[in-house]
């Protein structure tokens, strides 16, 4: 494993890892902002009601 760290820079290594692990969670976050269920901040659209969104077809086939 050593011979790893010597081949590679250890320091640009991780600071060129956790900028990509930072860049990914910004891009993940901006991505679910902008959905409609995973919004946080805003909530649902005003155009969409709830029930709307949870209404199921039934058509009486199913029994427990």
């Amino acid at each position: 494993m050593w011979r790893i760290w010597m081949i590679f820079d250890p320091r640009r290594t991780l600071v060129g890892l956790f900028t990509f692990l930072f860049v990914l969670a910004l891009l993940i976050h901006f991505i679910l902002l902008g959905t409609d269920r995973f919004n946080w901040l805003e909530g649902p659209r005003a155009g969409v009601e709830l029930s709307q969104v949870l209404e199921l077809p039934y058509d009486g086939s199913f029994r427990v």
